[in-house]
């Protein structure tokens, strides 16, 4: 097993097609944790620019929803609240008085709950869609496969803003 130097597992070069997903999977929930370490809370409030009103600590929930919605939701067809309902329906809103230690364990709770929901699963079982993602993918059902393919592209276009965030507060770059 080979890791990056801040000790994330690197993905390996031949794999099986699940063992693969999985792997870029937890490699891209391992650089969002990554992107947010070591800061202080108002740290992780601050936007990037002045037309966003994108932050890490809100990228971090966002993502929590983002496992909920498509693990629990739409593959386990499981009726659940939002993570946090009061945080608007993509997870973004801060509230002032939660912190990132309080965030980051409800990620890691809806990230052991997507893992517990798929680990017998074959990459071919289907979840259903909303009438409104139905609509907008040509189809109701979704296989555990385009939804471990979409979560990986959600986590890497994520973690290309939380590069950009990092580094506007302190200036740390890197993969």
């Amino acid at each position: 097993m080979t890791t990056t130097p801040d000790g994330r597992v690197i993905p390996p070069a031949y794999a099986d097609e699940r063992a693969m997903l999985d792997a870029w999977l937890d490699f891209h929930r391992g650089t969002l944790a990554l992107k947010c370490s070591g800061l202080e809370d108002d740290q992780l409030r601050l936007a990037s620019t002045a037309s966003s009103s994108m932050t890490l600590l809100g990228l971090v929930q966002h993502m929590a929803e983002v496992e909920r919605n498509w693990f629990q939701r739409v593959f386990a067809g499981r009726d659940v609240p939002p993570v946090f309902d009061d945080s608007g329906a993509d997870g973004f809103t801060l509230r002032p008085d939660r912190r990132l230690d309080e965030v980051i364990a409800v990620w890691q709770g809806e990230i052991a709950r997507s893992r517990e929901l798929i680990t017998t699963a074959s990459l071919d079982d289907s979840g259903r869609l909303s009438q409104q993602d139905a609509e907008a993918l040509g189809g109701s059902g979704i296989s555990l496969r385009w939804i471990m393919v979409h979560m990986i592209e959600e986590y890497a276009r994520h973690n290309g803003h939380a590069d950009l965030l990092r580094e506007g507060i302190d200036g740390v770059t890197g993969t």
